[in-house]
């Protein structure tokens, strides 16, 4: 019985994500995918957001789907990175302990200016330990003051992100994951509470792979049971995609490249991404060893913009096709 009301939760929420998704998508205001005047577009978050796949799926969908709009999608996400100020005894071997974003936010506003801000936190916010009252009020109060952060800085568009399924080696969705649905369901309850935007990725990956495990007991996103691989971050960005309004489904991830061309334009957002975030990091600063430096800002800008011309170039080529 208690499993049967637990299915039934979950398919309430993917319904009702689905029905805010339909319901944006009525309006004129997602006929811009970001709202109106939005052009640089900041994420921010954990290695699963500094990994990037589904930032670079967004941008090769809003190429191809908005030729005519100009948007900058901005990666600062950092590895190990928590909202709740909150790091395990022994983090990474006891080399140092997790990075706190209250430590470098205002810094990443001040440099990056965006109009936009989408944020995905709690995955490393629980510790990956069993469920903690004290943990979960660090994490609520932690995103209570982000939100608020944000909302001072004058950002136009707050969107949070529900962490992704934690896929564990032997509990599968079950275990760890439990605890980010804690986590999700605060999030998710803070859309009708204080009116947050709330884009859920949680518990659509959850359900997903719960339906795989039921035809192959190896499927996964994740191989180590964190960080996904291609195909799980593309189900993130149509999730988030969808969110926004845009009619994204599943077969649409081979649509963003079913030309030479397209692949090509893909290829080159990647290399774009890979070198701006790196950029974008080192400009901003933080306290996280081990992270690429990166080129300067100043020059990282001068390559971005050389490679937006080169996608110029071949969204040109697309329309003559």
């Amino acid at each position: 019985m208690q499993c049967n009301a637990v299915k039934q939760k979950m398919k309430n929420r993917l319904q009702a994500s689905l029905l805010l998704s339909m319901l944006c998508s009525m309006t004129a205001f997602c006929q811009q995918p970001f709202g109106k005047d939005v052009r640089r577009i900041l994420f921010i978050g954990n290695s699963i957001t500094y990994n990037g796949r589904y930032i670079v799926d967004i941008e090769a969908y809003c190429i191809r789907n908005f030729p005519n709009e100009t948007y900058e999608f901005i990666n600062v996400g950092l590895p190990s990175e928590t909202v709740s100020g909150l790091s395990e005894e022994g983090h990474a071997g006891g080399s140092f302990p997790r990075p706190d974003l209250h430590e470098r936010l205002q810094r990443v506003l001040d440099t990056v200016k965006p109009d936009m801000v989408l944020a995905c936190y709690g995955m490393n916010d629980g510790i990956y330990k069993p469920f903690d009252k004290a943990r979960f009020k660090a994490f609520k109060k932690g995103m209570d003051w982000l939100h608020q952060s944000l909302a001072e800085a004058g950002i136009s568009r707050i969107v949070h992100i529900t962490p992704p399924v934690y896929d564990d080696r032997l509990t599968r969705t079950k275990g760890y994951n439990e605890v980010l649905d804690k986590y999700a369901d605060w999030l998710l309850s803070q859309r009708k509470n204080r009116q947050w935007e709330v884009a859920d990725v949680h518990f659509p990956m959850t359900e997903y792979v719960e339906e795989q495990l039921l035809k192959d007991s190896t499927f996964r996103f994740a191989k180590d049971g964190v960080h996904p691989e291609e195909a799980g971050h593309w189900f993130m960005a149509r999730i988030i995609l969808q969110y926004l309004g845009l009619q994204a489904n599943a077969d649409e991830a081979r649509a963003l490249r079913p030309t030479e061309t397209d692949q090509k334009i893909f290829e080159l957002i990647m290399k774009r991404q890979n070198i701006m975030k790196d950029a974008w990091l080192s400009a901003c600063g933080h306290q996280r060893p081990g992270m690429p430096a990166g080129i300067k800002l100043v020059d990282a800008m001068k390559t971005y913009h050389s490679i937006e011309k080169e996608i110029a170039a071949l969204k040109s080529a697309n329309k003559q096709e």
